[in-house]
């Protein structure tokens, strides 16, 4: 099974869903994993308390772009306040493969969910040791 995610993986960092950029984001917000050096800017355009659409930019591993692939895909339609309350084990469910015993892997995995949290939220920069998304 764990065969099945990892090209799941490939493919969404490969081809990834919703790159690129918003001309008029509602929320824009960039994190970056100063470990190794991965980034990703989440933007929102948002009407009536819906995520109508969403882009992500960024660059590193793998499993962070495809994270913010999977991630943005589930955004689309969603009310903010569910987008709030999006968790890191829901996150790590769509990614499919296990994770918690590799601490960088991770965070290469949460970064979008991190600059997700922090745009909603109006913070400028999330603690790097905040697990707690």
């Amino acid at each position: 099974m764990d065969d099945l995610y990892q090209q799941q993986i490939l493919e969404h960092a490969k081809y990834p869903h919703n790159f690129g950029r918003l001309t008029e984001p509602d929320i824009s917000h960039e994190e970056h994993n100063p470990l190794c050096g991965d980034r990703v800017r989440i933007e929102l355009l948002i009407e009536n308390d819906i995520i109508t659409d969403v882009r992500f930019e960024g660059r590193g591993c793998a499993i962070s772009q495809a994270s913010a692939s999977l991630l943005t895909d589930e955004l689309k339609g969603m009310p903010v306040e569910t987008a709030k309350a999006f968790s890191k084990e829901e996150l790590l469910d769509l990614i499919g493969i296990p994770l918690t015993r590799n601490p960088t892997r991770l965070k290469c995995a949460l970064l979008s969910l991190k600059a997700l949290k922090a745009g909603l939220y109006g913070i400028d920069h999330l603690n790097e040791d905040d697990d707690d998304l």
